[in-house]
């Protein structure tokens, strides 16, 4: 837990540093992409690795009150599968309502009808989220 504290201390305070060292330089163009690029990698990635080791059991956690550590008996990666598979479908079920449903539209607009024929395939992206959202609950029925 101690490492895990320090190094994300240490990542944050070397990322404000490198942000106040490219603001006084004045860097702009490519380098300034590549070093924002850098900064939200490195931030979204630590936060990914602190939460599967946190919900995962294989760091110890603090109760509220309590002074020893206690390992969380709950299956965390199941949870996190469960999160991934309902939160990646929402969001490719989304993406897929938004190509479907503007094509649709310029269909409509041409030859009317066509639209019980576009409304299959907008429904058809939208049951993308409902499988999504099903296996997370088969996720949650066996942990």
């Amino acid at each position: 837990m101690e490492f895990v504290l320090g190094f994300t201390i240490f990542m944050v305070l070397f990322m404000v540093g490198l942000g106040i060292y490219q603001i006084k330089k004045g860097l702009s163009g490519k380098n300034a992409k590549k070093i924002l690029g850098i900064n939200v990698v490195a931030v979204f990635g630590l936060l990914l690795f602190t939460t599967i080791l946190i919900y995962s059991g294989y760091m110890p956690v603090f109760a509220e009150g309590t002074e020893t550590a206690s390992i969380q008996s709950v299956n965390g990666l199941g949870l996190i599968a469960a999160a991934l598979s309902t939160g990646l479908a929402a969001i490719g079920a989304g993406i897929a309502v938004a190509v479907s449903s503007s094509a649709a539209l310029g269909a409509i607009s041409e030859d009317s009808s066509l639209l019980g024929k576009t409304l299959i395939f907008v429904g058809l992206s939208e049951g993308i989220a409902i499988y999504g959202l099903i296996v997370s609950i088969l996720i949650l029925g066996r942990l």
